[in-house]
């Protein structure tokens, strides 16, 4: 819209609003200049550049219009936000009861008028009030020993605090907050930075933390240190946490004790570490009594850093559960030393029978002792020779011969790198999901070291692609699953106009078996 276009057509809006519906100046210049969305579908029903602003007003003179629209907007309300709310019966400010003269209470307290909105669309009631009501709640909060500057913020990212009930949990709050020591110099730094706290949920937080004996000396030290100790999710993380701590055996002492010297981590990753350790201390078969041992001892460790999952400490170490299991025992600090991204070293053989055992099953499925080719095999296969024994044996259980297996594992190794589970997982998916005969791993063994999330991807795609007769049937497994993302796209993806689009949501929804 050119610049004079837009002035005149906003000199006709100013008179309108204020000479003909006797709005005040200041909110009829106000909605002119800020309703950009609304002056230009004005300008666009009379579109005469010469006479613009003639023809705006003699338009709005036949033409009454509806005045919830350009305040909605001027408020810094979007139209997808305000057209819901617009009164089904109403055309006129004047006729809503208590909505200008409210508004006018948060103009002159210091709300910005474009942010009014904010709590137009989060506390509509407020709008509502009767005479006196809002002005004698903003006067609640200066009487509280708030500034008026920080009363402002406060309604502005929590406009629900001017409801009955809201307001009452949060001076709750700032009471007990003033009680511990935590002054308003603090509680203005951090109470207003997210504009959903769950007040109640807040001071129940609080009175908890006061009943497990937490002095309140110790407990304004935690709160300075690590604010969000009560303020992330409304204190639903710290919850998650002391519940977690109570039924691994935690005194009120111990829990008192970690928030005094909690380390510098949110309290959200700190409760979502706790618990991937003891995920993977549970998967590593550990009994109850030594994981409580354990996480009791190193808790600070442990929500300190995020260690790797049970399966991948499993192979990058080159042991089994059972030894795993034992080490983390004996020196539960070597886990500080498994951290995602973290490049680990395999833990050294334990004993020459390990080694023993391994060339035994090696011997027992064609490998010569002493051979150069039983050399490389005891560094490629991991595991104990009983382990090894036993993934062999679940492909010979599926219905494969043992000989055919021998010549699987001489040729990809790594299918019995795999642990028993998950081997026969990817054994019963091949079969009784994608319809493949068990034989089919005989040419094509690798296709046991794939993760599931790759098979699933990628033979889902595959079906749908034949599906759509964009490529043939009888691909082999093998060409499916082996080659790579870039080939797969290029070859049979694209053959499908839609095979792109189609393969990004399968990317987004496969999930790992």
């Amino acid at each position: 819209m050119p610049r004079t276009t837009k002035k005149e057509a906003q000199g006709a809006l100013l008179d309108y609003l204020h000479f003909t519906r006797s709005l005040p100046f200041l909110d009829a210049e106000y909605m002119s200049k800020n309703s950009p969305r609304f002056l230009r579908k004005l300008v666009d029903q009379v579109n005469n550049e010469p006479a613009i602003r003639h023809d705006v007003a003699r338009f709005l003179r036949y033409h009454p219009l509806n005045e919830f629209e350009p305040f909605f907007e001027s408020m810094g309300l979007e139209p997808s936000e305000f057209v819901p709310l617009l009164p089904r019966d109403l055309m006129f400010l004047s006729d809503e009861d208590g909505l200008l003269d409210n508004f006018h209470v948060l103009c002159e307290y210091g709300v910005s008028r474009g942010l009014i909105g904010r709590v137009y669309r989060r506390a509509r009631e407020v709008f509502q009030y009767g005479s006196g009501v809002l002005i004698s709640k903003l006067r609640d909060f200066e009487e509280f020993g708030l500034s008026k500057s920080v009363i402002v913020k406060a309604i502005i990212y929590n406009p629900c605090l001017l409801i009955d009930g809201v307001g009452k949990e949060f001076f709750k709050v700032l009471a007990t907050l003033q009680f511990v020591g935590c002054e308003y110099d603090w509680v203005e730094q951090h109470l207003f930075e997210n504009a959903s706290y769950n007040w109640r949920q807040i001071f129940e937080l609080l009175h908890l933390l006061n009943d497990m004996g937490c002095e309140n000396k110790d407990l304004e030290y935690s709160l300075r240190q690590h604010p969000e100790i009560l303020f992330d999710r409304s204190g639903r993380s710290t919850f998650s946490l002391i519940g977690f701590l109570i039924k691994l055996g935690f005194t009120k002492n111990d829990i008192c004790s970690l928030f005094l010297h909690f380390p510098q981590v949110k309290i959200e990753k700190f409760v979502r570490n706790l618990g991937r350790a003891f995920e993977l201390l549970s998967e590593l078969d550990m009994d109850a009594l030594n994981i409580g041992i354990i996480i009791r001892k190193h808790f600070i460790l442990l929500g300190s850093c995020s260690v790797k999952k049970a399966n991948s400490l499993i192979a990058n170490l080159n042991t089994g559960k059972k030894r795993l299991c034992k080490t983390i025992i004996e020196n539960p600090l070597v886990l500080k030393n498994w951290v995602l991204r973290a490049k680990i070293e395999r833990l050294p053989a334990t004993t020459m029978h390990s080694r023993m055992g391994r060339i035994k099953f090696l011997s027992s499925i064609g490998l010569t002792t002493h051979s150069e080719e039983m050399a490389k095999a005891l560094k490629l296969f991991r595991g104990k020779g009983e382990e090894l024994r036993e993934r062999f044996d679940c492909f010979v259980k599926a219905g494969l011969s043992a000989e055919d297996v021998a010549q699987m594992a001489k040729a990809a190794p790594q299918i019995l790198n795999q642990s028993k589970e998950v081997i026969e997982t990817k054994i019963r998916y091949l079969v009784n999901d994608l319809g493949y005969p068990v034989s089919s791993l005989k040419p094509f063994p690798g296709y046991i070291a794939y993760t599931m999330e790759r098979v699933k991807l990628r033979c889902s795609m595959y079906k749908w692609l034949v599906n759509q007769n964009a490529v043939r049937p009888t691909l082999r497994l093998s060409t499916i699953i082996g080659c790579t993302d870039s080939f797969f796209e290029k070859k049979y993806v694209i053959k499908h106009p839609r095979g792109l689009v189609v393969w990004q949501e399968m990317k987004k929804t496969v999930s790992v078996l």
